[in-house]
């Protein structure tokens, strides 16, 4: 059995299945991802479902049994995707379905997720998918959100981006990740910069004091406050 926790390297490949490849073009040759990936610390490669379907005409969904609006992916060419890209000794890759029935996407388990080498996303379309691709393939499924979208592959995108924050070498400061919102189980604390006084609106006081131990306390009390303010359901209130 193969592991594929990071035992050894940093680094991470994204396995995304799509009716829409185009959609990635932009996003992985912008930003920040765009560098991870120059530096191959992060790798992704775009599967076209439509290159798995055993139909003539390229098809990978179908009508509902039972009735009623809209299609269905078909269990076949999702199935084959999936077993041409994960060895079948090594499963502990992770095969996601970007689905609003998931587990709610948070902090901590985009983390969980940056410990694998290999992670495989399947993104849905039309009314989801045949029941089957959850219960015999999917090992997990992550949701972004409490609303609907056309399709997952926005929604892999969202989580690509925050697992790719939590892998060495991605950032340029490896504690950004650290204290970013969310992170200790607060919202972050105000951040200021140039220039000191703007239109009268001026930088607390103590960020310019250069007492560090000042500072720190400051931004703890303000993380606190700016939770209990807009998020007190973080701190179970």
């Amino acid at each position: 059995m193969e592991n594929t926790q990071k035992s050894i390297d940093n680094h991470i490949k994204f396995d995304v299945i799509t009716i829409f490849p185009e959609m990635f073009t932009d996003f992985s040759s912008s930003g920040v991802f765009a560098r991870a990936k120059s530096s191959k610390v992060i790798d992704l490669e775009i599967h076209n479902l439509r290159d798995f379907t055993d139909d003539k005409h390229r098809k990978v969904d179908d009508y509902s049994f039972g009735g009623g609006p809209g299609m269905v992916l078909k269990p076949q060419p999702v199935f084959d995707a999936v077993e041409s890209i994960v060895d079948s000794k090594s499963d502990n890759v992770p095969i996601l379905l970007m689905s609003p029935q998931g587990r709610p996407l948070t902090n901590k388990i985009a983390s969980e997720f940056s410990l694998n080498s290999q992670i495989v996303i399947i993104c849905g379309r039309y009314e989801g998918f045949d029941e089957r691709i959850r219960t015999y393939l999917a090992t997990d499924e992550v949701s972004i959100g409490d609303y609907v979208i056309s399709g997952g592959e926005l929604a892999s995108m969202v989580l690509m981006d925050s697992v790719s924050r939590f892998v060495p070498g991605v950032l340029g400061d490896e504690t950004s990740a650290k204290n970013d919102s969310f992170s200790n189980g607060l919202l972050e604390h105000p951040h200021y910069t140039r220039p000191a006084d703007f239109r009268g609106w001026k930088v607390p006081d103590v960020l310019i004091s250069g007492n560090h131990k000042e500072i720190n306390k400051w931004r703890e009390k303000e993380s606190v406050k700016r939770t209990v303010s807009r998020r007190p359901d973080l701190l179970g209130f």
